[in-house]
């Protein structure tokens, strides 16, 4: 998905096995918090985030299509190192060949 363009998902729940699928395909899951969805904030406009990416801490920002930029704290998904070193890599088959590079 990330090859597609897609680089984050915001959800007001993810599944486990959704989860680690995102991120192993380089996608970063991210949740919100607080009673926010996508309908509480009147999405209309472009998402990204704010911050470096760590487990369990984030903040998304909204830019609208009117210039108005929002920020909405989030949860990052990614729940440990080892998962975050997989999004940054790109993914899990980004990382392998990485790796695989390396050693040779």
């Amino acid at each position: 998905m990330r090859l597609a363009g897609v680089e984050a998902i915001v959800a007001e729940g993810l599944e486990r096995i959704h989860r680690t699928n995102l991120v192993d395909m380089g996608v970063l899951p991210l949740q919100f918090v607080g009673g926010e969805n996508r309908h509480t904030l009147k999405s209309d406009g472009i998402y990204g985030v704010k911050g470096e990416i760590s487990p369990h801490c984030g903040e998304l920002t909204l830019t609208r299509t009117n210039g108005a930029i929002d920020e909405v704290p989030v949860t990052c998904r990614l729940d440990s190192d080892a998962e975050v070193k997989t999004y940054k890599a790109g993914g899990v088959l980004q990382q392998f060949a990485g790796e695989f590079l390396v050693d040779r």
